[in-house]
């Protein structure tokens, strides 16, 4: 099992005014919630740890979780509200963010909230967003991070969201704790940019995650493709084309993407990782890309199937 830890929310996507009124559509949302849908999706068994508000929006969550068939034993349920993001896209697909959740349900867990122990089933974990730095969530997640270092696989992606967390005055502190345990670290360029204030280039950053003991920094460039970095070297795939509708859970398509091809070929766990040669590699990004590729084509964060995965990749590039 792989256990994702992290935000559920609901996603608010509103559309241009029209006579006095903004139409908007609710559908479940968050990083690592989209992320374990993609595992389940991609055939992988996965659970999912975090906050759930016993609101209407919160039971949504929840049955979806379970209609996905992900193990909810590690769910937090609380009176207190989920958050929503509000979408509002541009013209080329590209979403900006705003976020009320003040004291709601997915920042309030605690550390009395974490499983004291975790079975054996669970190879890894997984976490992302801005749970690493909202707190008390932020704290919470990190110790568990720190306690399962070095005894099951921690994969990490930062998914920056400035405006969920008032800006990031603490951000990098707070993330470093979740970067020191990781194996695997996914970030895309735009993360890269805004949390070193564009200072630092990717090869940069990729050293810099290296040097603290992940065994491969994979970085996505949106429609231009992916990079990896790690012992064997650094490589590179382009993107797929496609009709992009919006990109919204594009990189929580990857991420998944990643893990569940990790799974998938016996490779969950540090040693395979470290081992893990630049053609083996570039088969895992392709893998990751072809998912990614299918996200953008639906509106919302829609997550593929493996099928539709492997029918994809069976297409000329």
């Amino acid at each position: 099992m792989i256990l994702v830890c992290g935000e559920a929310l609901i996603d608010l996507f509103v559309d241009a005014p029209e006579r006095g009124e903004m139409p908007a559509r609710a559908v479940p949302g968050g990083s690592p919630f989209n992320v374990v849908i993609g595992l389940a999706r991609l055939g992988v068994e996965t659970g999912f740890l975090g906050g759930i508000s016993r609101d209407a929006f919160g039971s949504l969550l929840a049955d979806i979780l379970a209609r996905e068939g992900v193990d909810r034993r590690y769910l937090v349920r609380t009176d207190r509200l989920s958050t929503l993001s509000v979408i509002a896209t541009n013209e080329s697909g590209q979403p900006s963010y705003s976020f009320h959740g003040e004291g709601a349900a997915d920042r309030s867990l605690l550390p009395s909230d974490l499983p004291a122990t975790l079975p054996g089933a669970v190879e890894a974990l997984a976490f992302g967003s801005y749970t690493m730095a909202a707190e008390p969530v932020g704290s919470s997640l990190a110790a568990l991070a720190e306690r399962e270092k070095g005894r099951r696989f921690i994969s990490v992606d930062p998914n920056l969201r400035p405006t969920a967390l008032g800006g990031l005055a603490g951000w990098r502190a707070a993330a470093e704790r979740f970067y020191r345990a990781a194996n695997l670290i996914k970030a895309s360029e735009e993360d890269v940019r805004i949390a070193w204030d564009g200072q630092i280039t990717i090869a940069e950053a990729a050293a810099y995650w290296l040097d603290l003991g992940a065994q491969l920094v994979v970085i996505t460039e949106g429609e231009r493709g992916a990079m990896a970095f790690s012992a064997a070297g650094r490589i590179s795939v382009p993107g797929r084309l496609v009709t992009v509708c919006d990109t919204v859970g594009a990189g929580d398509a990857f991420h998944a993407a990643l893990l569940a091809r990790l799974a998938q070929t016996g490779r969950l766990h540090p040693a395979a990782l470290a081992e893990l040669d630049i053609a083996s590699v570039r088969e895992l990004l392709n893998y990751a890309s072809a998912a990614a590729a299918l996200s953008v084509t639906r509106r919302g964060a829609v997550l593929p199937t493996a099928a539709e995965v492997e029918a994809l990749l069976s297409l000329p590039a």
